[in-house]
C-alpha cells in the first residue's frame, strides 16, 4: 500500500519482521449478479439467532493458511490485505500481492472452506485490462441496487471496478476513480489509503485513513453510487498517529442498529506491534465510541489471541471480518465472528518493508 515516507519510519518500528531502520514503502501509482446475499452454506442473511457485540474479545488463531503462489512471471514474496465472501458454494478472495523488488498488484483465489484453504483458483489481476499497475488493498461486495459486484481498492486515489460475476476476475472493468481530483483536505493532510465502502438504506459511505492519525468519511446518496461523493470529513483524530493508523473496515451488526468500525493501530501498549482497535456507533454518521482502546485491551492483538503452539506472528495486521452476507450493507454475525488477517513470521527480520513475507491467517472469536 502507499505509505508516505515520514510515517513509514514510525510504522517500521511496529513490525516484528522489520528492523527499526530504513524501510521504504511502495510508491503510489496512477491511476453474474446475485439475488440476495446469503452467507456461508447458502443460508439467507438475517436468518438464525441474533447476538449483541461483546464488550471484550478473545480469539484463537490458525497458523498461516494462505501463502503467495509464484509462477514464471510473478515472483511473489507476500500476500496481504484480504477481502473474502462466501458466494456460489466457495470462498471468493481478492488480496494484495507483493513481488520481489516491491511490485504491488492483486490476486484472486477461491477455495471451498477454511479447513482446507488450498486454492482451486489463483489468478494474477495484472492479466485483467487496466490492472497492470499499482493496485492494492481491495474490498469486494455486491451492490444490490445495480445488480453488480464492486471491487474497491487503492491505486493512489480510491478506485472501483464492476463485474457481473466475481468468480470471473478477467471481467472487471478498467479502474475508475471515485473523485475527479484530490480533495483539498487530503492534499493538506498528506494523503489517503485503505478505502472501505458501506451503505445504509439512504447513503453509501466511503471511509479511509491518512496514516497521520486521522480517519475520514465521505458520503453519497445510494442512488448516485458510485458517483456523487462529497468532500471528506475527519471522523476521528488522534495526536499519536499510530493509534489511528490504517486498514479500517466498518460493518453493521446483523439484527441490530449497531455499527462496528475496526482500525489498525500500534503504540507502546502493544510493544509497537500491530493490533486492531474498535469503535461502535448507532449510525454511520457517528458519533463513534471507543470500545477497545489499546494494545492491552484490543479488539484483536497479541494480548487476546491464542495460538496452537508458539505464536507465528507478532502482528495482527490488515484484514477483515467474514460477513454473514456479501452485499453493500457489510453485515456481520456477532454470534459467529471470524477474521482474516495478515501476519509475518516472527523469525524474519528485514529493514525492507517490501520484503516482509506476509501470510494470511484466520481468527475465531471465543465467546
Amino acid at each position: 500500500m502507499r505509505i508516505v515516507a515520514s510515517v513509514l519510519m514510525l510504522a517500521a518500528a511496529s513490525f516484528g519482521c522489520v528492523d527499526r531502520s530504513t524501510a521504504e514503502g511502495p510508491s503510489g501509482g496512477g491511476a453474474s449478479g446475485a439475488a440476495g446475499s446469503g452467507g456461508e452454506g447458502g443460508g439467507e442473511a438475517g436468518s438464525g439467532p441474533i447476538c449483541e457485540l461483546p464488550s471484550t474479545f478473545s480469539w484463537t488463531s490458525t497458523g498461516p493458511i494462505i501463502a503467495p503462489v509464484s509462477d514464471e512471471s510473478h515472483d511473489l514474496v507476500a500476500i496481504k490485505d484480504p477481502t473474502a465472501v462466501f458466494y456460489d458454494g466457495s470462498w471468493r478472495m481478492y488480496a494484495t500481492s507483493v513481488g520481489v523488488g516491491g511490485s504491488y498488484g492483486m490476486v484472486y483465489l477461491s477455495f471451498a472452506d477454511f479447513d482446507n484453504p488450498e486454492p482451486d483458483t489463483f489468478y494474477y489481476m495484472d492479466q485483467t485490462p487496466g490492472f497492470h499497475t499499482y493496485v492494492a488493498a481491495p474490498q469486494l461486495f455486491y451492490f444490490e441496487p445495480k445488480d453488480l459486484w464492486y471491487l474497491v481498492f487503492q491505486s493512489g486515489p480510491p478506485m472501483y471496478s464492476t463485474n457481473p460475476d466475481p468468480t470471473h476476475p478477467e471481467d472487471w472493468t478498467p479502474p475508475t476513480p471515485f473523485f475527479s481530483g484530490t480533495p483539498a483536505i487530503i492534499s493538506d493532510n498528506g494523503g489517503w489509503l485503505d478505502f472501505w465502502v458501506i451503505c445504509d438504506d439512504d447513503h453509501c459511505h466511503l471511509f479511509f485513513s491518512d496514516d497521520n492519525g486521522r480517519w475520514y468519511r465521505s458520503e453519497t446518496a445510494i442512488g448516485d453510487f458510485p458517483g456523487g461523493f462529497g468532500d471528506p470529513e475527519v471522523v476521528l483524530e488522534d495526536p499519536t498517529a499510530g493509534r489511528l493508523f490504517e486498514a479500517s473496515n466498518v460493518y453493521r451488526v446483523r439484527g441490530t442498529q449497531k455499527y462496528l468500525a475496526l482500525i489498525e493501530a500500534f503504540d507502546s501498549t502493544s510493544s509497537w506491534k500491530r493490533y486492531f482497535r474498535s469503535f461502535t456507533a448507532d449510525s454511520l454518521d457517528g458519533p463513534w465510541t471507543d470500545l477497545n482502546p489499546n494494545g492491552v485491551h484490543p479488539f484483536a492483538g497479541l494480548n487476546n489471541v491464542t495460538f496452537d503452539g508458539d505464536p507465528w506472528t507478532a502482528d495482527i495486521s490488515h484484514g477483515g471480518l467474514l460477513r454473514s452476507g456479501y452485499d453493500q450493507r457489510m453485515e456481520i454475525d456477532a454470534c459467529n465472528l471470524r477474521m482474516m488477517y495478515q501476519g509475518c513470521d516472527v523469525s524474519v527480520v528485514t529493514d525492507d518493508y517490501n520484503a516482509i513475507p506476509w501470510r494470511l491467517g484466520l481468527l475465531t472469536n471465543v465467546p
